[in-house]
């Protein structure tokens, strides 16, 4: 039976965990978090004393991490993965990286004898809990055909993109969208308002024109009720926007109309705090136009 390590089992990594667990994989996993630790137990998967002796025990890791300082971190730490895990283990990253923090711990791990393959996934809790994220993959071919089995107990959708790094770029790719149409979305919801359509029946029109999105399927009644999506944090959504800023600056791309969100979501980050809800990016604009939308509903 394949032993996975499985680090950092919050909000995405525990779901994700729970289905290894369910398709019968031996999980190990860890957590900073006592609770998102005992929910892992509770949901199939046995706790590893440490991060060393998790990767030590292991013939793949896993980790769901918030960023690249701290994939970065706990990789070459002493009592973290990289030395600590058997030449032959595959680490399968599945939080969004940058790509030069990507290839520097690529590098370091081929020298250890370890593959790395970027995994990064999208489908928010709700899809990590189902097991049908989409899974963007970057890394050998062979290596990725042959964990196909723990791929598909995590997502629905599995895409092997090219060669290390390529999961990376997609996931910033695509999830960039989510925030610019969140900022698009409460534009045209104002716009609708402020002539005099309640935010409720704005947002049902949105929802069955040529604008519909999963953001205003699902997001848009979070920003009429005011409860704003508390599952995910304005500090994860700056920094995504960041990490494609930077990506963008690498590989010479133009994109004004993506600086500008960056830019919305790092003064809402500064505005309300790095653990505030990701949608408060779009109460900006109704604070800047001085209606809530859920005081007109």
């Amino acid at each position: 039976m394949t032993t996975i390590f499985f680090l950092g089992v919050g909000h995405m990594g525990g779901g994700m965990a729970a289905n290894l667990a369910k398709a019968g994989f031996d999980v190990l996993a860890y957590d900073i978090s006592d609770d998102n630790l005992a929910r892992a137990v509770a949901n199939g998967c046995t706790a590893a004393e440490s991060t060393a002796a998790g990767a030590a025990a292991a013939d793949v890791v896993m980790t769901s991490l918030p960023g690249p300082m701290q994939i970065s971190s706990t990789a070459q730490m002493d009592d973290g993965l990289l030395p600590n895990m058997r030449p032959g283990t595959v680490w399968i990253d599945l939080s969004t990286n940058d790509l030069d923090t990507a290839r520097m711990l690529a590098e370091a791990a081929a020298e250890r004898g370890i593959t790395l393959i970027d995994a990064p996934v999208s489908g928010g809790p709700e899809g990590a809990a189902a097991g049908t994220l989409s899974v963007y993959v970057g890394g050998p071919e062979q290596a990725v055909i042959d964990l196909m089995p723990v791929f598909e107990a995590i997502g629905a959708n599995v895409d092997h993109l090219g060669p290390h790094g390529a999961g990376y770029v997609a996931k910033i790719a695509q999830v960039t969208l989510c925030y610019t149409q969140t900022i698009t979305f409460v534009e045209a919801l104002m716009l609708g308002v402020k002539g005099g359509v309640a935010p409720a029946k704005m947002t049902e029109l949105i929802q069955k024109s040529a604008g519909r999105s999963y953001v205003a399927d699902v997001y848009g009644p979070e920003i009429v009720a005011g409860t704003y999506d508390e599952s995910f944090s304005i500090a994860l959504a700056a920094k995504d926007m960041r990490l494609a800023m930077e990506m963008a600056s690498t590989m010479d791309a133009d994109l004004p109309f993506m600086a500008r969100v960056a830019e919305r979501y790092a003064a809402a980050e500064a505005h309300y705090g790095p653990a505030a809800p990701h949608l408060l990016a779009a109460q900006m604009t109704e604070t800047a136009n001085e209606l809530i939308f859920s005081e007109q509903s």
